[in-house]
Formats: structure tokens, sequence, C-alpha cells
């Protein structure tokens, strides 16, 4: 039915929906924004102190802001429904906001996502350079956007190491035993911390192509006392030229951005011993355009503007199935932890 059939009744009730999505999208951002100040100035964490409640004038006496800013800023969260508010006037976390928002170690940590997409990497630069086509890398990144990316990549460990390992057959008890283990594309070392500390007996190898991050992880690796346990590599993933030294290679949410993908897949089955275990953790990014209209397919689209910044976009699932098999993989399989957390593993 086209619009020039339609009633004039239809045709308003018609233009009130659409308009509603539009708006919809507006209110997001702001919540997002809200969410993002609450977080970055400490205030949803202050909150979460007074499970009984706080009131906007304690509130900004405690944190030493404006009482007149914190009670705009108060009204704008409990409207995004991250606060809840009292019949006395005070308010408190909604139910959960604390784990999901405040609580790095929780599964379902999502806090580090508002703090990572309002940075300039995103939209900003993507907007800039949208006539040109222009693509940067990451050393030409912030350190407050790769301190962000560290921060979602966060949860993916959490859910990874060890229960999402735990589902592929066979690789806990090897890990548990003491293996070899690479990391590729490390980043800020969030995962060699988690591998080292969960498995105690493994040796672990991390790859970056990132000097700044290699630098953060290196730190890390002091402060955790496991320096001497994790090697830190200095290459690009496609640069990896080791033969059967490793039992297990992992890549956490960078798979998509191999350079060469074919060749690192080549390279990381060389680089295994017999039976050893390729883990790709990744975005399970829908097959098809229709499918992008949920809302974890939104949040990965929003994720697709840094990508193609960088040169790439997030892939679906099937495509890493098919990758391992193409290249001679055995015993391949996939499993979704969450609407946006996917793994793919396959045997040499």
């Amino acid at each position: 039915m086209t619009s020039t059939s339609l009633s004039a009744d239809e045709v308003r009730k018609a233009v009130q929906q659409q308009a509603g999505k539009l708006l919809s999208q507006v209110a997001g951002f702001v919540g997002v924004r809200t969410v993002e100040i609450g977080l970055r100035l400490g205030l949803l964490e202050e909150i979460g102190k007074h499970t009984e409640g706080i009131t906007t004038e304690d509130l900004a006496r405690q944190v030493g802001f404006d009482p007149f800013y914190v009670q705009v800023w108060c009204r704008s969260a409990y409207a995004a429904e991250v606060l809840e508010l009292a019949e006395n006037g005070s308010y408190t976390l909604a139910p959960y906001m604390d784990k999901l928002l405040l609580d790095q170690d929780f599964p379902g940590y999502i806090g580090g996502l508002p703090l990572v997409i309002i940075q300039p990497e995103f939209f900003d630069r993507f907007g800039d350079n949208l006539p040109s086509g222009k693509q940067i890398w990451w050393d030409e990144c912030s350190p407050e956007f790769i301190k962000g990316v560290s921060g979602t990549g966060q949860p993916f460990y959490t859910r990874l190491i060890p229960a999402g390992l735990a589902k592929v057959s066979g690789l806990s008890d090897r890990l548990e035993q003491g293996a070899r283990v690479l990391e590729m594309a490390c980043g800020a070392g969030i995962g060699l911390i988690r591998l080292a500390e969960t498995y105690p007996k493994c040796s672990i190898v991390g790859v970056d192509g990132d000097a700044y991050s290699l630098k953060l992880v290196s730190d890390k690796l002091v402060e955790a006392g496991i320096q001497e346990r994790v090697t830190l590599v200095e290459s690009t993933l496609e640069d990896i030229q080791d033969a059967e030294e490793y039992d297990m290679v992992l890549i956490n949410i960078s798979m998509h951005e191999c350079r060469d993908i074919e060749k690192v897949t080549r390279n990381v089955r060389r680089a295994l011993k017999p039976d050893g275990y390729f883990i790709i953790s990744d975005f399970p990014f829908p097959d098809s355009t229709q499918a992008c209209r949920t809302v974890p397919a939104r949040i990965m689209c929003g994720i697709q503007f840094f990508e193609a910044l960088i040169g790439d976009q997030l892939l679906p699932t099937q495509a890493y199935v098919d990758l391992l098999g193409k290249h001679g993989y055995r015993n391949v399989g996939a499993f979704d932890l969450t609407p946006v957390h996917a793994v793919t593993y396959g045997q040499k």
C-alpha cells in the first residue's frame, strides 16, 4: 500500500510512528551521554555506595559538584532508567546497574561501552573521512580510546576464561596440565593476566603490533607479579613465523582486523602443535543487512564505523567456521556466549 492510498488519519498515525523511531534514537543518545558523565565523574559510583538512597543535595556534597547540575544529571539518569527515585526524593541505582555499569569483573559488564563509543575515533573521525575514504591505524588513536577499548574487551575475557574455553572439548585439561599459549592482538594485557592467573602452569606469549599497548601490558605484568611467565612480542599478526610451538592460539575481538586473514590462519596452523587449538573470540555480526535491526546488531553496526576507519569490518561467525575448514583445521565448531560474543574453534 502506498502513501497516496492511505487516509489522512492513517498518514498522520504513520508519520507519528516514524517520528517516534527517530526520537527514540535521540533519546538513546541522551541516555548514553548521561551514563558516560555519571561513570566518568564518579556519580554512579557514589550513588552505588548508598543503597538506602541519597538526595541530590547530599550527592553534590559528597562529590563536591554544583547541586543544581547534579539535580539535572540525576533527573536524566532516572529518565534513562539507570536510577530509581524514592518518595522522599532520594536516588538509588536501578536493579543490577551496579553489576552492569560498575563491576568490571562481572561477565555482563557494559560500563566500558558508553565511555569508548563517544570517543572521536568512532563517529567524528568517520564523518571527517567519509568524503575521502582516508583510513587510520591504531597508532593514530588516542590513549583514551585504547584504554576505552581495553575496558570493553574485558568482559569478553571474563566470559571466555575459563567458562568459554571449557566448552571446547579437551582444551581445559590441556591448559590446566600446563601448555604453551599464544595470544595474538593482546592489547593492554587483560587476557594475558587472566590466562596466567587461571592456568598457573602455562607459559604465555603475547603479540601485538602497537608499542603503546605493549608498554601498558609490561607495566601490568609487573604489577601482577607474572612478568617471568609472559613474553611480549611486537609484531603484526601476519608476521608470526613460529612452527609447532603452541598448544593454543587465542585471538579476542581482533580476528576481523587482520590485514590478510588467510595468511594469519595459515600461520596459526603452522604455529600450533599437533592437535593444538585455535580459538577465535569475536563479535557475531549478522550475515545479512536485513538481520541488523536487533539491539545487539545495531550496536555492532556502530562498531563498524571505527572498523571501517582501519580498513576492515566485523564478520559473521559462519565466515570464521568456513575459514578454519578451508585451511584444514579439524573439529571445527562455534557457539554463542552472548548476543554480541561468539567463539569459533578448531584443531590442527
